[in-house]
């Protein structure tokens, strides 16, 4: 290689050099400003772009590009090396033997070194060859007294670029994915991985009281809490405070949370929302930091409204074994909460919403005045308020004209909003289904059956005696229904499978929104229970395992008017049994004994005798309506559907007396 060439290469080996040094002190520069970043959630001296944004910096990628050079300027120097130095084996081997080959060094792939030159004053020349190997040459170069080194093959550069760059790649690599899948995001500090909390500034679209149907009363209280985020001074005047804490208490599906985003829209404000479930991760510590950061953003940010949803999941009360010195993470979130609502001040403007269907787990320390100082029921609800829901979720809908909300509402009785929500859309994909120009009143009455009963199992054929069956039971159903004092005109009757085991159902339409039930309703409604095992018996000499659901339900409304409701003459108006309550507004409940076993066998002989005779009052019924019955089964059989309309007609056409049928 001559002179120049030499010089030619070895500048370019250093403006490569220079280069990786360059691009080396940006990967410092920016994994420094990643790392203050991701520590504070704050970027640290960030260059400007020119539309005025900072830039977003990646470490990972400058560390990519920096090995990228370094690969290329390995294969470079190797080109290079090849294709100026290069010697034929056998004209080394001719050198050696001519002991012209001065120092060698002798890897796997190749051998390199200094050919001596022929004259003294010129310098020794580089060699580079591709070895054939065989075992007389280490016994050649001895001979001819070549000073040689045996290495490896692996160059220096090489050496780091496998042992250490591939390596701590990797892991950066993984550490990086597996802190994203923690954190939630690129955005995230070591101690709280990120930052959950979701802002809906006061410019962006509203929900106000106006997207909230029913819920009058709970809108009526929260009026309060929007006039003292508008106006705080004038109860600060009277020399009042505004409450720190509103309690939003329901079943779910409710619309606590709309409610929240709905005081947040009227009164224009910042609205602050995280899940409780959102506090807890894997590290100890990192739910009092959010929680710390969550106050601390409000503050900053007043008057604003942080709603927490769920609040039950870090709320719920202190006690148990002791574990790791009496806190775990949740009881750490739950005391960091307590501190933040004993420490701000309720005059800054910042008030805080929580949601929750489960009041009763709640820690006390949160229930207190001061902190949630108001809890407002966001009860299911009534008929008007389940029309005024209908008519929100249909408003946007083309709906025909023999669409009848009020019956809609009628029908669903003890629905909340989420569902009517989701009983208007299902119509939608009923009508879209069946290529309706609008969505008819057909199509909200399969929405509701779906909703209530599940999907029509058309693929689950019956056989004609289990068909006939079915409709005997149904049928029988409905006509004590329609013959009991206090019963409810029957709606339809299906004996079409649906859901998981239902073979059939008969709808009953209330007349009236009710709330309370009399001992000679609950009576009548274990008759109507009963009426479809009595029509099997008496029209088919025989029962089924059909009427498993019916006996579950007339059993336990017995039990509960002996135990619970005090509607046994015998026993008298006690309750029997102590039940604890395990959710808001809902029947379900650990019950443990607190009486005798002779109580005990007094209250299962009450219960049996009231199941008893409402067992014999819908004998009665339907072997006087025996006629009836058979042609309502047959009606059933052949049209699997009867509506309200159609069975009024049967109910009056005249019987036709039959010593055989008709007693």
């Amino acid at each position: 290689m001559s002179d120049s060439n030499n010089k030619n290469f070895f500048r370019l080996v250093l403006d490569v050099l220079l280069k990786i040094f360059s691009t080396l002190k940006n990967v410092m520069t920016d994994f420094v400003q990643y790392l203050s970043k991701t520590q504070t959630g704050k970027d640290v001296n960030l260059p400007k772009t020119g539309n005025g944004q900072e830039p977003r910096q990646s470490p990972i990628r400058t560390i990519l590009i920096v090995l990228g050079v370094m690969v290329v300027l390995s294969i470079f120097t190797n080109i290079q090396s090849f294709q100026q130095n290069e010697i034929p084996y056998n004209k080394f081997l001719q050198l050696v033997d001519e002991n012209r080959i001065e120092k060698a060094v002798v890897t796997e792939k190749a051998i390199t070194g200094l050919i001596k030159p022929e004259e003294e004053s010129k310098s020794p020349k580089p060699f580079v060859t591709i070895p054939l190997w065989n075992d007389q040459l280490a016994e050649k170069l001895t001979e001819h007294q070549v000073e040689y080194i045996v290495r490896s093959g692996e160059s220096w550069l090489s050496n780091l670029f496998l042992n250490w760059i591939i390596p701590m790649l990797i892991l950066v690599l993984i550490w990086t994915w597996v802190f994203r899948r923690m954190s939630g995001g690129p955005g995230a500090s070591f101690l709280n991985l990120g930052n959950k909390i979701r802002i809906h500034p006061e410019t962006g679209s509203k929900v106000t009281f106006n997207d909230v149907a029913g819920a009058e009363s709970a809108k009526q209280e929260l009026k309060e809490t929007i006039e003292f985020l508008k106006s705080p001074e004038k109860i600060q005047r009277l020399g009042g405070r505004m409450p720190k804490g509103v309690l939003l208490v329901g079943p779910p599906g409710t619309g606590k949370t709309l409610l929240a985003k709905a005081v947040s829209g009227e009164a224009g404000v910042p609205f602050f929302n995280i899940s409780g479930s959102e506090f807890i991760e894997l590290f100890v510590g990192v739910g009092a930091a959010r929680v710390r950061d969550l106050f601390e953003q409000a503050r900053q940010n007043a008057p604003c409204i942080i709603f927490i949803d769920e609040l039950d999941a870090i709320g719920r009360s202190r006690g148990g074994p002791v574990v790791m010195g009496g806190h775990d993470e949740r009881e750490q979130t739950l005391n960091q909460l307590l501190t933040e609502m004993d420490g701000f001040d309720s005059s800054a403007g910042v008030v805080v919403m929580a949601a929750t269907n489960r009041p009763e787990v709640l820690d006390k320390a949160l229930l207190r005045a001061g902190r949630f100082d108001r809890q407002i029921v966001v009860d299911k609800p009534d008929l008007d308020e389940r029309i005024k829901i209908l008519e929100l979720h249909t408003k946007n809908m083309k709906m025909a004209k023999d669409v009848d909300l009020s019956i809609v509402g009628k029908r669903t009785p003890g629905l909340v909003g989420a569902d009517l929500a989701n009983i208007a859309n299902e119509a939608a994909i009923l009508a879209a289904r069946n290529n309706h120009k609008q969505v008819q009143m057909g199509d909200f009455e399969a929405a509701i059956d779906r909703v209530l009963t599940g999907a029509e199992k058309k693929s689950r054929a019956l056989g004609r005696e289990e068909k006939r069956r079915v409709a005997y039971h149904e049928a029988g159903h409905a006509l004590v229904a329609e013959n009991v004092p206090t019963g409810q005109p029957v709606h339809k009757i299906s004996i079409i499978p649906r859901g998981v085991s239902a073979l059939g159902f008969t709808l009953q339409l209330p007349v009236e929104e009710k709330f309370l039930s009399t001992d000679e309703e609950l009576k009548d409604q274990i008759a109507i229970l009963m009426g479809g095992r009595i029509a099997e018996s008496i029209a088919l000499g025989n029962i089924s395992t059909g009427a498993q659901n019916d006996l579950e339900k007339a059993s336990e409304i017995a039990r509960t008017m002996v135990c619970q409701l005090g509607m046994s003459e015998k026993l008298g108006a006690l309750t029997y049994g102590k039940r604890q309550q395990m959710q808001f507004l809902e029947i379900d409940a650990n019950e443990y004994r607190n009486y005798s076993e002779e109580t005990a066998k007094k209250i299962d002989a009450e219960v049996k005798a009231i199941v008893d005779q409402a067992i014999d009052r819908a004998n009665k019924i339907l072997t006087a309506k025996r006629a009836l019955l058979d042609r309502l089964a047959s009606v059933l059989q052949d049209k699997e559907v009867i509506q309200r309309d159609e069975l009024e007609a049967i109910l009056k056409q005249p019987s036709k007396k039959n010593s055989k049928t008709e007693q």
